[in-house]
C-alpha cells in the first residue's frame, strides 16, 4: 500500500477506485444491472482504476448486489487484474466463519485481487434485518468481537488447540478494510492498524474529524505500517456542466426517495427536481463530498477535496441512469486522473 503523506491537491499517482451500487434502473432487471456492472469493471480495468467494490444492501428494488460475495466472484471472474472487493460486507448480518470461507474461496480463485471491506450497519430496514436472522447482539455493538473472530479464522494462533477452521481461508492474506461514517470504525481501524474507508459520498459531515481520529490514533501493524485512508466521492463527469448536473438528478431522486421513505429503481434524469426547500438543503448537505460537471470543473473540485482531506485514495460512486453515460463519466474521470 502507498504510505500516507501530505496531500497538495494535485497528485497524479493517487489511486482512484470505483464503488458500484449495481443500480437497477427503472424498467430494467437485476440481470441487466449485473451485466452492466461487469461491463463497467472491464472498462475500469482498461482505464487504470485500482479496485472495483460492490456493497451489501438488502430489500432495495434499485440495487442488485445483495448477494455481495457472489457478485464479487462474477466481477473477478470476468476481469483479470483489477482488485475486486466489498464496500462493504455488513458483518453483523453474517457468521464470521461464513465470510471467512466465502472470501477464502474468492481469494483462492482470484489470488492477490480480493479486498474484504467490512461495515457494522445492517444495510437494511429492521424488518429485513429480522428476515436475515440477526439475533440478539447482532446490532453492531459486538462488531469488534466478530471482527476478531473473523481475523482469527484467517490467521489462527499456533497454540489454539481444537478449533473450527475456515477452509478455504486459513493462512490467506486478504486485506481487511474497515468502513464507516462516524468515529467508531475510524478509532477501531486505527487501533488495529488497518486501512480505513470513510463513506463521505453519503455521510460527509464527520469526514474530517474521522480522518483526524484515524491518523492520530493509528498503531502500526503487520497489515499496515502507516495510516491509509480512502474516501468516498460522488463523481459525475460529462462534456458540459449542464449535462453532468442533469445526470446527477437520478442520484438526487434516489436520495429524495430515501428521505421520503420510499424505495424504487433508479430513475431517469429530469430537467427540474420537485423538492421542498428543506429537502434541497438536506440533499445539498449530503452531496458535499461530490464533484459534478465538465472535466475542468471536476478537476478543480477533486483537487479541493484532496487538499482538504489529504486522502490516500478516492473511491468513486456514480449513480447514472444510462449505462453509456456512466461509462463515459468514468472514462472522462480516468482522463482527468491522468492529467492531475
Amino acid at each position: 500500500m502507498h504510505p500516507s503523506n501530505d496531500r497538495n491537491g494535485r497528485l497524479p499517482d493517487i489511486p482512484v477506485s470505483i464503488l458500484d451500487l449495481a443500480p437497477i434502473t427503472a424498467g430494467s432487471t437485476a440481470a441487466e444491472s449485473l451485466r452492466n456492472s461487469l461491463d463497467l469493471a472491464r472498462h475500469a480495468e482498461k482505464w487504470g482504476y485500482r479496485r472495483f467494490w460492490v456493497a451489501e444492501h438488502h430489500s432495495m428494488p434499485g440495487i442488485a448486489s445483495s448477494a455481495t460475495s457472489v457478485v464479487i466472484g462474477h466481477i473477478a471472474g470476468g476481469t483479470s487484474k483489477i482488485r475486486v472487493g466489498s464496500g462493504g460486507i455488513m458483518l453483523p448480518n453474517h457468521s464470521p466463519l461464513v465470510i471467512a470461507e466465502q472470501f477464502g474461496t474468492l481469494e483462492s480463485l482470484y489470488p492477490g485481487r480480493i479486498d474484504l471491506g467490512l461495515g457494522r450497519a445492517p444495510g437494511s430496514d429492521p424488518l429485513t434485518s429480522q428476515a436475515l436472522r440477526r439475533g440478539p447482539g447482532s446490532d453492531g455493538q459486538d462488531f469488534p468481537e466478530r471482527l476478531r473472530e473473523l481475523r482469527n479464522y484467517f490467521h489462527p494462533a499456533s497454540d489454539a488447540g481444537p478449533r473450527v477452521r475456515a477452509i478455504p481461508g486459513e493462512g490467506l492474506d486478504i486485506p481487511i478494510w474497515l468502513l464507516g461514517s462516524s468515529g467508531f470504525s475510524a478509532q477501531l481501524s486505527a487501533a488495529l492498524g488497518l486501512p480505513f474507508a470513510f463513506a463521505s459520498h453519503f455521510a460527509p459531515d464527520y469526514l474530517l474529524p474521522a480522518l483526524d481520529l484515524y491518523r492520530g490514533g493509528f498503531q502500526p501493524s503487520e497489515a499496515l505500517a502507516e495510516p491509509y485512508a480512502m474516501i468516498g466521492v460522488n463523481v459525475i463527469v460529462a462534456d458540459s456542466d449542464e449535462e453532468a448536473r442533469k445526470l446527477a438528478t437520478s442520484q438526487q431522486q434516489q436520495f429524495l426517495n430515501l428521505i421520503r421513505r420510499r424505495t424504487g429503481q433508479l430513475s431517469a434524469p429530469v430537467d427540474q427536481l420537485d423538492w421542498t426547500p428543506q429537502e434541497k438543503a438536506l440533499l445539498d448537505r449530503q452531496f458535499t463530498c461530490s464533484a459534478i460537471g465538465s472535466p475542468s470543473t471536476v478537476r478543480k473540485q477533486l483537487e479541493l477535496i484532496l487538499e482538504q482531506t489529504r486522502a490516500d485514495e478516492i473511491i468513486v460512486a456514480a449513480q447514472i441512469y444510462d449505462h453509456q453515460a456512466r461509462l463515459r463519466s468514468y472514462e472522462l474521470l480516468a482522463e482527468i486522473h491522468g492529467n492531475m
